[in-house]
């Protein structure tokens, strides 16, 4: 055994001894019985009497403290705590710095009459102030303490599916750096803060700062930007440096490189793909309708988290803080002459972070986890030129023809399977970023969110038919019934319902019974009588259909009759005339007969040729009809004397 560890075991043994001789001599005795004991226990060790106060009580129960009876208590009522919470609360700076104190509120408070924060004393009844200790003890009993205020909200853990299932991107501007091609504003002599040379340069603290803005607005169009994209499930980070500010382009050509394979320093880069889920903030740039339209047409759905609340996509949060320790704190070692330079760098760097940092989450590395990846879930992306060309197409208006096919870019696409098309509408149009052979059709879905739905090339053989056409006398199929052919079969059926019977009358004749039995059978309904004036149609829906009803049953209002003037002709209205006809004897003799219901008797033939011997004028035929018809007068021819 050394020497220090006997010397500390000789210790210990010596102040057991000393417990033990202390119990035996403060036995039935009080306080201060124990002192000499103790100095002469310090001078033995050469410990001095706290550490031998200390030392006992590893070998001595020590007993319970008595609880006082007013602990827990307090004077300080829940509205005067929450004055005073509200108070230092708004004084509480982002950066956590309290700048009014618990004293200095208290006094403001009572000074103005707000709060009191006194207790009586039982025995005396004097009135005391309550301390600012006291106070700030009620406001932890309270749990209105800004300290206790500011803790974090309860946070729910997400899980995502698999690799590219959901991806987090968010940009960053890089504070220490600005790249410049070294003819900048501030290169003469003399001006401080100019750029001496191109590349990359360092934002150095005695030449920007607050105190200096035109120094920075010298470099605001170089600042450098960093745009980070990690993949939920595995961790795997991407980063993409560009010039300017965080706008819809920048954030486009992001994810482009984000999305496509790429090739660093000659080996690929297995982080790539499209992801189905894409989580951002809420700037203006991300979602912006440029950004939103690319998603739409490559299946992306966004996102966006609630503003203030970060930390929903606190994983591309903590990459922004990976990138700027382990990667860009090593720029200033490494010449950097351009911003593909400075990418090509951090893919390097991406690529090598990926497949040796270990995850906390999954213990693998990143690379590691994202390789479990399945056909199914790696969706490649078209190439760079087709996802910009895809960032400014809108679709185009295709007619469908009778066949279910519509036209785009020269090609004939089969778009039987759409939901709800019909012959004669118009879709929407666009390309298939995955699939070369087949195009989207862009709809909304019952959700109201646009939605992309995939159809086929149509594939034709050498003779120009449908490859999947039936073949005549072998095989039958019938075209696909189109909802309009469906509403208007719905509209023929309607016309042609049976009549309604009336309230209380049978179903099969139509009339009421007064026994309550079953009614006699009647005569099939006849179709409804329509005034002569109007045209006869079939009748509608079982004869229910009254047309005209609501004109004929209109109850409208007669109007007073007005006066007028009567119209002055300019001239004199002549009748046209014609020529009277003749008629002969013979014609003259027939119509007479007509008109007299009887053939003419002889005398009254020899009359008509004594009256009219060159024929009859056709306006006399009535004035000879009732001159024949009336019975001949006695004439007397001689008197007997």
């Amino acid at each position: 055994m050394t020497a220090p560890r006997a010397a500390s075991a000789a210790t210990a043994q010596l102040i057991a001894q000393l417990a033990r001789d202390l119990a035996q001599a403060t036995a039935g005795q009080g306080h201060g019985g124990k002192g000499a004991l103790v100095a002469a226990a310090s001078q033995a060790t050469g410990l001095s009497r706290a550490t031998v106060y200390r030392r006992l009580k590893e070998f001595t129960v020590q007993p319970a403290r008595r609880r006082r009876s007013d602990a827990g208590a307090v004077s300080v009522t829940r509205q005067e705590a929450l004055a005073i919470s509200a108070a230092l609360m708004q004084s509480q700076r982002k950066g956590g710095k309290q700048l009014l104190s618990v004293a200095r509120a208290l006094d403001e408070l009572r000074c103005q009459g707000l709060v009191r924060c006194e207790r009586i004393h039982p025995e005396t009844g004097e009135v005391r102030f309550l301390s600012a200790s006291a106070v700030e003890r009620a406001l932890r009993t309270y749990g209105l303490h800004p300290a206790q205020l500011l803790r974090p909200t309860p946070c729910t853990e997400m899980k995502s599916l698999h690799p590219n299932h959901v991806w987090q991107i968010d940009a960053s501007l890089c504070v220490l750096y600005y790249l410049s091609n070294g003819q900048g504003k501030g290169q003469g002599k003399g001006q401080k803060g100019g750029c001496q040379r191109g590349g990359l340069q360092v934002l150095e603290a005695d030449k920007f700062y607050k105190n200096k803005p035109r120094a920075l607005e010298r470099v605001q169009s170089e600042r450098v930007w960093r745009y980070v994209v990690t993949d939920h499930y595995s961790g795997s980070i991407f980063v993409h440096y560009v010039l300017g500010a965080e706008s819809a382009l920048n954030l486009a050509e992001s994810f482009i490189a984000a999305i496509n394979a790429r090739s660093v320093l000659g080996a690929p880069d297995p982080f790539h793909g499209v992801p189905f889920i894409l989580m951002m903030d809420m700037g203006s740039a991300n979602t912006s309708g440029l950004f939103k339209n690319l998603a739409r047409r490559l299946g992306v759905q966004l996102m966006p988290h609630a503003p203030g609340n970060a930390r929903a996509t606190g994983q591309v949060e903590k990459a922004q803080d990976i990138v700027e320790r382990c990667f860009e704190s090593t720029l200033k070692g490494q010449a950097v002459g351009s911003l593909q330079a400075l990418n090509l760098s951090a893919y390097c760097w991406a690529r090598s972070f990926n497949a040796t940092a270990r995850h906390s989450r999954h213990g693998h590395t990143r690379l590691h986890q994202w390789l479990g990846i399945t056909p199914e879930q790696l969706r490649i992306a078209p190439g760079v030129q087709m996802c910009r060309e895809l960032l400014t197409h809108e679709p185009e208006l295709r007619k469908v023809s009778p066949r279910l096919t519509v036209e785009f870019k020269g090609l004939e696409y089969d778009v039987r399977d759409v939901p709800a098309v019909s012959v004669g509408e118009k879709l929407r149009v666009t390309y298939n970023p995955y699939v070369q052979e087949a195009a989207c059709i862009v709809y909304t879905d019952a959700d109201g969110r646009e939605a992309l739905h995939t159809v086929p090339l149509v594939q034709r053989d050498e003779a120009g038919f449908r490859v999947d056409a039936p073949v005549i006398g072998q095989q039958w199929a019938s075209a696909r019934t189109t909802p309009l052919q469906a509403n208007r079969q719905q509209v023929e059926q309607l016309g042609q319902l049976p009549a309604r019977p009336p309230a209380g009358a049978s179903a099969e004749t139509g009339r009421a019974d007064p026994a309550g039995g079953s009614a006699a059978p009647a005569a099939r309904p006849q179709p409804m009588q329509l005034p002569s004036e109007l045209p006869h149609s079939e009748p509608l829906f079982g004869r229910r259909l009254a047309p005209l009803r609501q004109v004929r049953e209109a109850k409208l209002p007669i109007p007073l009759p007005k006066k007028g003037q009567p119209l002055p002709l300019a001239a004199k209205v002549v009748a046209p005339t014609r020529a009277e006809r003749t008629l002969t004897l013979f014609e003259a003799s027939r119509e007479l007969a007509e008109h007299l219901g009887a053939p003419l008797e002889p005398a009254r033939l020899a009359l008509l040729r004594q009256l009219c011997p060159q024929g009859l004028p056709e306006s006399e035929l009535p004035a000879m009809a009732e001159r024949l018809a009336a019975r001949p007068a006695l004439r007397v021819i001689a008197s007997a004397r």
